[in-house]
């Protein structure tokens, strides 16, 4: 596939704290590329510079074949649309009517009450945006990023203080986007998110990228990419001792009979299994290492884990 964004060498200072630390990879078209990390990680910075928000301190951006770092902005900004962490709209124009207004500062753009059909809003199109809730408010605010009709779509964390629900629905959107042959790049620091919607992702650690890859490859990487989990109130000393000998072995936090097993091979695996199934055990569970898993074996924090 064709590249539609270049990042090479990419660097960001402020003062003495480098934000960005010589980053570089590609996206290619079509696809839905992940810049994953926790806060502060270096993600909006580096989606900021692409976008031509931020210039760095060094490298170079191509974004459709124009240099974001040097170049006119002005033909890439008619291809591309952008949804910020935070967006104020104009308190007392109608959805509807700031959409028009967006649209109007494009050459190319696409219907307002299209785009508010496409996120279930179309009713709302006469609200205004501070009586829409906060998942309305998200969605509004990505159909808002996508009025010019663009071809790369960035997304900055879109989800992040959403429910469940609402940030399912959200996932559908950014699917549906990318079904009408868009690309998108998205942070997040929600790691079943990126596991979902990403066809590629970037992991990103105090600004350098840590993994980069497809991600079901880097989760099937990992140093244990195999999990056991079951519940046991009768697990012996002599049963975890054969267990641990085959994997990592780890009571749940708050579960005193929840365990999980944590395996490098599938020949290991299937020895775990006939050593659990032997104690007739409530709930055994067979799985793979997600994501976040991964990114706790890199990092060896979790996700939303404090800054040291």
């Amino acid at each position: 596939m064709k590249s539609v964004i270049e990042v090479e060498n990419l660097e960001k200072d402020y003062g003495k704290l480098r934000a960005v630390n010589g980053i570089s990879f590609e996206v290619k078209k079509g696809e839905v590329f992940g810049l994953l990390g926790e806060n502060g990680a270096g993600k909006t910075t580096t989606l900021e510079i692409i976008e031509g928000l931020r210039k760095p301190t060094s490298g170079k951006v191509m974004v459709l074949g124009e240099d974001t770092t040097h170049g006119c902005l002005d033909r890439v900004k008619e291809k591309i649309g952008v949804q910020l962490q935070s967006t104020a709209y104009f308190d007392f124009l109608t959805i509807k009517e700031i959409l028009q207004l967006f649209g109007s500062f494009y050459h190319k753009n696409i219907s307002p009450l299209d785009l508010l059909e496409m996120v279930d809003l179309k009713d709302k199109a006469n609200s205004l945006v501070k009586n829409l809730s906060g998942g309305q408010k998200q969605r509004f605010s990505i159909v808002a990023s996508i009025v010019n009709d663009p071809e790369i779509v960035f997304l900055d964390e879109p989800t992040t203080g959403l429910d469940p629900l609402a940030r399912r629905k959200l996932w559908d959107l950014i699917i549906e986007i990318k079904n009408r042959k868009k690309t998108v790049i998205l942070t997040t620091h929600y790691m079943e998110e990126a596991e979902i919607l990403c066809d590629r992702i970037a992991i990103m650690e105090k600004g350098k990228i840590i993994a980069m890859g497809e991600t079901h490859k880097l989760i099937e990487g990992s140093h244990t990419p195999y999990r056991l989990n079951f519940i046991s109130n009768i697990l012996s000393g002599l049963e975890k001792d054969s267990l641990s000998k085959l994997g990592e072995l780890e009571q749940v936090v708050g579960k005193s009979n929840h365990f999980e097993l944590r395996l490098k091979s599938q020949r290991d695996l299937n020895s775990a299994i006939g050593v659990v199934q032997k104690i007739s055990p409530e709930s055994l569970t067979v799985g793979r290492a997600s994501l976040e898993d991964l990114f706790l074996e890199l990092t060896g924090k979790t996700i939303g884990e404090e800054n040291a």
